[in-house]
């Protein structure tokens, strides 16, 4: 088969890339029935607050922290709304990334300046509360506040695309002369757009924060805000008044509502980033064709000089000694093992438990990144991705139990009692053991970012009522289903198996081989880990549809070379080292969170180290279930075909 001409590949491959990633590009889609905000002139506008989180450092460009702070934390004295601030309801997904959001004592009227507004009283910040506060400054924390909907940031200009973006927050206070200056005056400008009907609708908010030492209550609301000649300092050694005031302008804008998010979704160095994942896409597509071409060459061969030799009678041969030894020397490498490559497995009841979880996460991953790249995740509709992973992973306990069974049926497995049992609550039982671990530590240090007790115990109860019946479903199901036959007898004595070579011994063919599939990701994760850890908003999801398909296609392409390399070297235990070696990526994505703490991240206290590395691993003992299951049926399923086509006396 001839290759395609690489000009005419390249833009094959452009056309596909734009055709995908076309609902990632646009902003203008949104969930279906969610409609805009539209406000009449002088009607009152909520302008809730979100937590404080932690942002890139602006002199060394690096992260300090790993912990979020409620707004209303006592030790920041901000103002508070008479009769006390109200929580704004969340969904199960916003509060389990650390969103707190309430109301706030701003008045904004649409289309209705504000000049110099006092919040509430003079505040008093004492030694304690001035320390935590100016340690919160020299780790660069932002604050998150929302006008109907949209994060209030400031004005950025790229300086490589030298294109204006909005970003997520703005800075509680800045370091000028290695001293930190809490921002106490804010000047609010709202951007609003007139429909035709003539409602007025929010499509943007800036907020540009100052220091303002001079600032005073005059009572009834009003305020002088003086100026930012001299700055707040809080001092460390005794107390310190501090205002809050704020001023707020309205500016008549021609964005439309549909439109509003693209000021606030922007990528960074665009052109690296399409050159980079072009770059691994025609690696991959090229590396796992070559693999492709190679193998099936290679089993077309060995498969007909099989066959050839079934039907080849020695004693019609010249009865020489050495052509004997030639016939026989012919039938040898993965052959030799059709007796005992489908034995069952050591520990079946372990791996068959950890591919149905696999299988599971699996389709859990594919169906969200799917909904999100038609655009059904979107921005506006806040902590939507975390909701959809945990409800489409929990009514998809069903194809976990019947994976599950269905594999260790096939293996011999007896002890179908605890194969049901074990499905739905071992791996779970990990991810929520080590979370809740996690989340001690949040709790100790007041953190924002801690889930509440009773957000953990509604997870639990939903686990129990829907995900662990329908796996146990899944698993009667599986159970009563015939089990996989395979194509070939095994012999009842296992064959010795001879010693094998330097690059076919477990560790290194996990580590030749899990780089592969990591290559494939690399790039994205990176944009995907920035986002995490300094709480920007991820939405190339065009881009991670991509890098999951080729990931798949790289697990499934080395691994099965990888234990066609195994059976003919007459080794024969194929099952755990197709799940291991196309599983080991995830050292290689733990390594590349290692990487990330060294370059991005420099943490003040030795608690942020430890959830940023029991975080990392979580993830990657979850991506080490999803890509050993990817390697393990992709490889079952060859070893099932290329057993199939030669005959067996």
């Amino acid at each position: 088969m001839r290759l395609q001409d690489p000009a005419s590949f390249g833009s094959l491959l452009s056309t596909l890339l734009l055709v995908l990633l076309a609902p990632s590009l646009s902003s203008a889609f949104y969930l279906p029935g969610v409609a805009p905000t539209s406000y009449k002139p002088k009607s009152r506008v909520p302008l809730n607050v979100n937590h404080l989180t932690p942002s890139m450092s602006v002199k060394d460009n690096q992260l300090h922290s790993a912990f979020a702070f409620d707004y209303y934390h006592p030790a920041f004295h901000f103002c508070r709304p008479e009769g006390g601030p109200k929580s704004v309801s969340e969904s199960l997904g916003s509060i389990l990334f650390g969103d707190r959001i309430y109301t706030s004592p701003f008045e904004l009227h649409m289309a209705e300046n504000e000049t110099c507004k006092a919040l509430c009283e003079e505040k008093k910040f004492d030694q304690r509360s001035a320390k935590f506060i100016n340690r919160r400054i020299w780790q660069s924390f932002n604050l998150n506040w929302l006008i109907d909907g949209l994060p209030a940031g400031q004005r950025i200009l790229d300086p490589i695309t030298n294109t204006v973006f909005y970003s997520h927050g703005f800075s509680l206070g800045s370091i000028v002369d290695e001293k930190p200056q809490l921002n106490n005056h804010f000047d609010i400008q709202i951007d609003y757009h007139k429909a035709n009907s003539g409602d007025l609708r929010v499509v943007g908010v800036l907020v540009s924060p100052s220091s303002r030492k001079g600032s005073k209550n005059l009572g009834d609301g009003k305020a002088d805000c003086g100026d930012d000649s001299e700055p707040l300092i809080l001092v460390e050694t005794g107390e310190t008044p501090v205002t809050w005031t704020y001023s707020v302008t309205w500016v008549p804008s021609a964005t439309p509502w549909a439109t509003r998010w693209d000021k606030y979704l922007h990528v960074v160095d665009p052109k690296i980033h399409w050159f980079s994942l072009i770059n691994s896409a025609v690696i991959v597509v090229f590396l796992t064709g070559m693999v492709a071409m190679i193998l099936l060459r290679a089993l077309r061969k060995d498969i007909a000089r099989y066959n050839r030799l079934d039907q080849l009678n020695l004693d019609d041969l010249s009865g020489t000694s050495a052509a004997i030894e030639d016939g026989v020397q012919e039938d040898s490498g993965w052959k030799l093992v059709h007796g005992d490559v489908f034995r069952s497995p050591k520990y079946p009841l372990l791996l068959s438990v950890f591919l149905g979880n696999g299988a599971q996460l699996f389709v859990m991953t594919a169906i969200t990144i799917f909904f999100a790249l038609l655009g059904f995740l979107s921005p506006s509709s806040r902590g939507s991705l975390g909701t959809l992973v945990v409800i489409v992973y929990t009514l998809f306990g069903f194809v976990g139990g019947y994976v599950s069974s269905r594999v260790y049926k096939s293996f011999g497995g007896e002890a179908w009692k605890q194969n049901i049992a074990l499905t739905p609550l071992m791996v779970p039982g990990i991810v929520f053991s080590v979370f809740f671990f996690l989340n001690l530590f949040l709790w100790a240090k007041q953190s924002s970012g801690a889930v509440p007790f009773t957000t953990m115990l509604v997870i639990v109860a939903i686990w129990f009522v829907i995900s662990v019946p329908l796996s146990f479903l899944g698993s009667w199901v599986g159970f009563k289903q015939p089990a996989i036959q395979a194509p070939v007898r095994t012999n009842q004595i296992p064959r010795q198996i001879p010693p094998s070579a330097g690059y076919l011994r477990p560790i290194p063919s996990m580590l030749l081989v899990g780089i592969l599939p990591f290559g494939a990701i690399f790039v994205e994760l990176y944009f995907i880990m920035n986002s995490i850890w300094t709480s920007k908003f991820y939405y190339m999801f065009g881009f991670l549809f991509i890098c999951y398909g080729l990931m798949i296609i790289t697990c499934a392409a080395v691994t099965i070379l990888m234990v066609y390399f195994l059976l003919c070297s007459e080794n024969y235990h194929w099952h755990w080292r197709a799940f291991f070696t196309a599983g080991a990526s995830a050292l290689y994505v733990f390594a590349n969170a290692l990487l990330y703490w060294i370059s991005k991240l420099s943490f003040g206290s030795a608690t942020s180290g430890v959830l940023y590395v029991g975080y990392s691993a979580l993830i990657s003992f979850l991506f080490f279930i999803l890509t050993g299951t990817i390697g393990f049926f992709a490889s079952w399923g060859f070893v099932q075909k290329i057993y199939g086509s030669i005959k067996i006396d």
